[in-house]
């Protein structure tokens, strides 16, 4: 009895043991499947510029669409997860992952492009991500700093895998073919999925008449319900969906806390320039004569110091003498990614790009391992999930835009060294916005607290180092969680 109570007890809480390393070990190959995924989209530029007949700006509509989804889904894959479950989410992603990309290798037009592999492999590779990183918050809780450090290496395998795959399949049977077996790689997100099992109770679904617009109250309405009943009704429906709005989107911490807001529009603003050397230095590196196979590498030589270069970072990072100074941190990453950018104007030869990358790419460990922490640090953890999802869609709209809009450029100036300078200027100006903003929203704190002069409402300006340690063993994790990598 004693034996089957122990075990029965084990088996209630796999936190930190057994099963859970296999979980890690599955989240780890979806964020090489999934955010690892867009990155080599770069390789195939040429190619489907030639089949359609498209233009850079048109082009670039198609990795703009899967990466702005991808990031932006979060809210709509929170609602899915909460509903479902994680399991549930991660296979229903890998399966629209699988069939975006199997129809893509049939598309008769560019424009069929953006639609299967831009929305709906970004759709599904959305779910699949997100939902993978909720489920570590279940089965981990001593370990799960690590879990999740351990995971986002996903990220940096994918950026080297993929593209050296990518360049091979294309040289061997072409781009439909190669979308063909891409589909059925991405299908492995439902492998993952079924490896995710469920711990405890999952979130239970609405009982009948909870819901504005259920079948309960549509009974109600149809069986002669009073005006005045269906008038409350409508407000109460109107009053749901502020609060879902306020559940997901934090529109009132934009307003009222200044280091959020400073940061949230620091963060869209250079997200329109982040993204155009992943989607733009491959077909750079061709067009100045370098071999596709070596061009391909380029990306990969980004993703192979990513692996050891983000872990360190994160742990730099939290070294107690960048306590309250993360946000200085992440401005001077972003301010050296964007002064890189001037090495690939000087040269286009292989030697130099290769130093681009790696000097990109030590820039882009710091940037991906700080953008959420710097968020933690000016937003309490109570609302840290309703701030994430307006900070995510607000990134992801930049993200949809930088890319066709500097496509435009080069295409009417036929000078593909403007996808640099236009990526340098939005992340110069966003990481001397950030810092010098920041600096001095500090400094009229100091001056506040010098004068003693009692704040209103104190979080508006408040810059400060808000706890973000991991919950205290045998506490659950939020219902939701949704989060994206850079």
């Amino acid at each position: 009895m004693s034996q089957g109570g122990a075990a029965g007890h084990a088996a209630a809480k796999p936190q930190d043991q057994g099963w859970a390393w296999m979980v890690l070990l599955a989240a780890v190959v979806l964020q090489a499947l999934t955010l690892g995924f867009p990155c080599c989209i770069g390789v195939f530029f040429t190619d489907l510029q030639h089949e359609f007949q498209a233009s850079n700006s048109e082009t670039s509509w198609f990795p703009s669409i899967m990466v702005a989804v991808l990031h932006g889904g979060g809210p709509l894959c929170s609602l899915l997860v909460k509903r479902f479950g994680c399991r549930f989410a991660v296979m229903l992603g890998g399966l629209l992952s699988g069939l975006g990309m199997v129809t893509s290798s049939f598309c008769k037009s560019i424009s069929q492009l953006y639609l299967t592999a831009g929305l709906i492999t970004g759709l599904g590779s959305c779910f699949s991500f997100q939902a993978g990183v909720t489920v570590l918050g279940y089965y981990f809780v001593r370990w799960r700093t690590l879990a999740n450090a351990v995971a986002s290496t996903g990220v940096s395998l994918g950026f080297t895998l993929w593209p050296l795959l990518s360049q091979y399949l294309l040289d061997e049977m072409g781009w439909r073919n190669t979308f063909l077996i891409f589909g059925g790689i991405l299908l492995n997100c439902c492998v993952c999925g079924a490896i995710m099992r469920p711990i405890g109770s999952l979130p239970q679904p609405p009982k009948p008449g909870e819901e504005p617009g259920s079948r309960a109250e549509e009974a109600q309405l149809s069986n002669g319900a009073s005006p005045s009943h269906a008038m409350l009704q409508q407000h109460t429906r109107r009053t749901t969906c502020f609060q879902v709005l306020q559940k997901y989107l934090a529109f009132d911490i934009f307003c009222q806390n200044k280091g959020y807001q400073i940061y949230t529009i620091g963060v869209t603003w250079m997200m329109m320039g982040f993204a155009l050397p992943h989607v733009y230095l491959v077909p750079y590196a061709i067009h100045n004569g370098v071999e596709e196979r070596r061009a391909a590498l380029l990306i990969s030589v980004i993703g192979f110091i990513n692996i050891f270069i983000r872990p360190l970072t994160g742990l730099l990072s939290g070294h107690s003498v960048f306590t309250g100074r993360r946000i200085y941190l992440f401005s001077l990453a972003v301010l050296l990614c964007g002064l890189s950018n001037f090495i690939c104007v000087i040269s286009a030869q292989f030697s130099v790009l290769i130093l681009y990358c790696v000097i990109l790419s030590i820039a882009m460990s710091g940037v991906g391992a700080l953008t959420f922490q710097v968020l933690m640090d000016v937003v309490e953890m109570d609302r840290f999930s309703s701030a994430l999802g307006l900070f995510t869609i607000l990134e992801s709209i930049t993200l949809l835009l930088g890319p066709p809009l500097t496509g435009l450029l080069v295409d009417i100036t036929s000078d593909f060294r403007y996808v640099f300078y236009t990526s340098s200027f939005f992340l110069i100006s966003a990481a001397l916005f950030m810092g010098l903003s920041f600096c001095a929203l500090e400094k009229k704190n100091k001056l506040r607290e010098a004068s003693k002069v009692p704040l209103t409402n104190p979080s508006r300006y408040q810059y400060s180092e808000t706890p973000s340690d991991s919950q205290a063993e045998g506490q659950p994790p939020p219902a939701v969680v949704y989060i994206t990598s850079i």
